[in-house]
């Protein structure tokens, strides 16, 4: 099973990113020191994506981070993507495992403890828990959760769980101390006025954390 060596986890929406171009916004993340990308460009066309995805392969390999493929098991086996991340209704689990083998990272999106569990059970690397808090990005997705289902979740299961929604430098130690593993975030990076130092101050508060490492 491939390690996650990562607590921050970035996820990508070029509508975020206050009218900056997505791959130099990702630029700066990774130069602040991001070790992880989910590219989740839903409404991409195939081409497009595959082109967005293999420029930023090349930044993330040069900075020893990984790139994640949101649903498209297809395009991490063509591309050479570090693994895939599924949606909580897209391809199970065990289906990618079966087509990506061992080696390739697979996150997979959970709304409650339970999700968290299925998805262990089925193959998953890691977990991303949510919302948390209440967040416009994860409207759609209902109401916050809150922190129980990161404390279940964690206290029932091995792999990582990333907590997601309204993920603050404030809030990091508060998910951390339920049990989060890492956090995730899309609009605390991309759209911060100052891409680098809102980074660090993510990374700082996990590191600050609770047993906290990079």
């Amino acid at each position: 099973m491939p390690r996650v060596d990562f607590s921050l986890y970035l996820i990508t929406d070029r509508h975020q990113t206050l009218g900056r171009p997505l791959l130099a916004t990702l630029r700066q993340a990774l130069g602040a020191g991001v070790r992880a990308i989910q590219v989740r460009e839903k409404d991409l066309e195939t081409r497009t994506l595959i082109e967005l995805a293999s420029e930023l392969l090349c930044r993330t390999r040069e900075r020893g981070a990984v790139t994640l493929l949101n649903d498209r098991v297809d395009l991490v086996l063509a591309l050479g993507a570090d693994g895939v991340h599924l949606r909580s209704d897209s391809m199970p689990v065990r289906a990618a495992r079966r087509l990506l083998g061992p080696e390739r990272l697979i996150g997979a999106s959970a709304h409650s403890a339970e999700a968290v569990m299925r998805a262990e059970l089925e193959g998953a690397d890691f977990v991303v828990l949510g919302p948390v808090y209440q967040t416009a990005s994860k409207r759609s997705y209902g109401a916050p959760i809150g922190l129980r289902p990161i404390e279940e979740a964690s206290r029932r299961c091995r792999i990582p769980v990333f907590a997601i929604g309204g993920i603050t430098p404030a809030r990091v130690g508060e998910v951390r101390r339920a049990g989060a593993f890492g956090v995730a975030v899309i609009s605390s990076i991309l759209s911060a006025a100052d891409v680098e130092s809102a980074t660090r101050l993510l990374l700082g508060a996990i590191v600050t954390s609770q047993g906290g490492s990079q």
